[in-house]
């Protein structure tokens, strides 16, 4: 009697990929009421899975308090297992082992650390690939398992590199090949697998120490020797010479010879020696030749200005002139950026040559600048001489067809006055102040057209709510210029008194008696015309008939203008139609009466009813 196991789901969650373990049990008591645990089927007689039991409020608060003083370091840190500290601020989460694995371990990190089964074993730094042949002794008949066709015990007779014999080495026993080697399968880690060293033998390069060694003691050996017989033979009396105390020496001497061919040979040992300048004796003085030369200049600092050409840390290089502002000639500057190396000398020629064997290439000319440059220079020599030809005949056939010859000859439009009137203005550093302006940006429609004789265009003159031409002060479009005169007619039409101030400076001088009886007879004509115009009613009602036709006609333009304004605002900013091919006249009483009867008015309280 005890546990009865039923079922132990190990499944997910609702909500994420929590795992859960389900325990159903079911507790069977004993007569005397006692609960005895039994073992699951097929498990074993180890302790059961138990949740751990609920702490006391005591408890619970005690354990933070010890939290606090370890989190603090006023209490010794907790150990694991295996004796290491656990860092107090390591969550629980994390330390604890969870308790369905083993509720009777205590906090630790082992399981968050990387498991030994579970890493790959590398191979050593030490291990590698055999090399040549086993020297083990040579086979002297077939032997069981071997290859049919060389007798070699590494592989079979499918897998042979051999020529296939005609008779095996199994039935001639004769031959047999030697056994290869059976290479290891290595498997390095990260760092192995770059060893550049690895699998080298350090024997090798002793053999290349022990030969320069040797060289070099022959070496010492055969200038010894030499020295040896120049003794005997007397040759080196020449250096108590009276031209040598003077410190000259001649010209083809044996002791010149000599020292040079022991500078070329102390050259090799220059980083074993002092600083240069130490050793005094001026035979003997070895130079260092990978120095820096002290007179170049480093290109950020030629010009420190920081508007100056930049400099690029990560490349070295600076393409524009640092001298570009300061007014010095780049010929005359010792550097002039790496842009003026690039397109000085022989590069440009080189890449027209480049560019020219690209094209002949596409037209079918099998050429190429570093496979055949000599074929190359020689075709694209040709091509130029060819070209210029084609060139000269082409203009002298022009010239042949139309002439004008003499035009050709002219010398340059500043030559002819030996002057120019463009100014420019320098600063003392070389920038232009004034003179050379850019140029204006234009755009893709066509601008500065002049038509009709105009020197103006249209648009250039504004006034009183028109525009007009500059030139002639005409508000006509596509009119033809009249030039100063339009101007003057212009002028006096608006100098011209206005009606009203006429009358009242008429009014304000003292009548005449003439002119009193001229005012009575111009009253009286007035009443006639009055009494003549009721007698002609029949012709006003023609008049009328004909107003309310032309009325109708601005109505029906006045409509077709709201919906074309109505189109034009649908439209984008940037796509609608410019204005500027309206005329410029006064509109008739018909189109303001239709403007004024299809107007919007916002305040009129009918203006919803009748859907305006």
């Amino acid at each position: 009697m005890g546990w009865d196991w039923h079922q132990a789901v190990l499944g997910l969650g609702k909500h994420g990929p929590a795992v859960r373990l389900y325990v159903f049990a079911r507790e069977k008591t004993m007569a005397s009421g006692a609960v005895i645990a039994s073992t699951p089927p097929g498990g074993s007689n180890d302790v059961g899975l138990e949740e751990p039991k609920k702490m006391t409020r005591e408890d619970w608060r005690k354990k933070k308090e010890l939290e606090e003083q370890r989190k603090l370091g006023n209490a010794p840190a907790e150990v694991d297992e295996e004796g290491k500290d656990i860092n107090p601020h390591i969550p629980q989460y994390i330390s604890s082992v969870p308790w369905y694995i083993d509720p009777s371990k205590r906090p630790t990190l082992k399981h968050q650390r990387p498991q030994p089964e579970k890493q790959k074993q590398f191979s050593t730094s030490g291990d590698w690939y055999k090399r040549g042949v086993q020297e083990n002794a040579l086979a002297t008949r077939y032997r069981k398992g071997a290859c049919e066709n060389c007798g070699a015990m590494t592989h079979n007779k499918k897998d042979c590199l051999e020529r296939p014999r005609k008779v095996g080495a199994k039935y001639t026993s004769m031959n047999i090949a030697p056994d290869e080697h059976i290479q290891p399968q290595l498997m390095f880690d990260y760092d192995g697998k770059r060893d550049r060293w690895n699998g080298y033998n350090p024997e090798e390069h002793m053999k290349i120490v022990e030969e320069y060694s040797k060289v070099d003691l022959a070496k010492r050996t055969l200038k010894a020797q030499k020295l040896q017989e120049e003794l005997a033979s007397g040759k080196l009396e020449q250096v108590n010479s009276p031209r040598h105390q003077w410190g000259e020496e001649e010209p083809n001497s044996q002791t010149e010879r000599d020292h040079n061919s022991e500078d070329e040979d102390e050259d090799k040992y220059a980083d074993d020696i002092d600083m240069p300048g130490q050793n005094f004796d001026s035979k003997r003085r070895i130079t260092v030749r990978n120095l820096r030369i002290r007179e170049d200049i480093a290109k950020y600092l030629r010009n420190l200005d920081p508007n100056s050409a930049y400099y690029d840390p990560k490349t070295r290089a600076m393409r524009e002139n640092p001298y570009a502002n300061t007014g010095k000639n780049p010929d005359e500057v010792g550097y002039a950026g790496d842009n003026f190396v690039r397109y000085t000398g022989d590069t440009i020629s080189m890449a027209q040559t480049q560019l020219f064997a690209w094209e002949a290439y596409d037209k079918g000319s099998e050429v190429h600048l570093q496979a055949d440059p000599t074929k190359l220079e020689l075709l694209y020599k040709s091509f130029k001489v060819k070209k210029e030809d084609f060139k000269a005949q082409q203009k002298e056939g022009i010239l042949e067809k139309y002439g004008g010859q003499e035009h050709l000859d002219a010398p340059p439009a500043e030559l002819l006055l030996a002057q120019t009137e463009d100014y420019v203005e320098y600063s003392r550093h070389g920038t232009v102040i004034k003179g050379q302006e850019k140029a204006i940006a234009r755009s893709k429609y066509e601008e500065d057209v002049m038509i009709n004789n105009h020197t103006c265009i249209w648009g250039s003159y504004w006034k009183e709510g028109k525009w007009g031409y500059k030139c002639c002060h005409s508000f006509v479009k596509y009119s033809y210029c009249t030039g100063e005169a339009g101007k003057e007619i212009a002028n006096a039409e608006a100098d011209l008194p206005d009606e009203e101030f006429m009358e009242e400076e008429y009014m304000a001088k003292p009548k005449t008696l003439v002119e009193m009886h001229q005012e009575k007879q111009k009253e009286e004509k007035k009443k006639k015309k009055k009494k003549h115009k009721k007698s002609s009613n029949s012709d006003s009602e023609g008049e009328e008939r004909k107003k309310q036709e032309k009325l109708k006609k601005a109505l029906n333009a006045e409509e077709a203008r709201l919906l074309h304004v109505k189109e034009l605002m649908q439209l984008d900013e940037r796509k609608r139609p410019y204005n500027s091919m309206y005329e410029a006249r006064e509109p008739t009483e018909e189109e303001m009466e239709a403007y004024r009867m299809k107007r919007q008015r916002p305040d009129d309280p009918m203006a919803s009813f009748l859907g305006q």
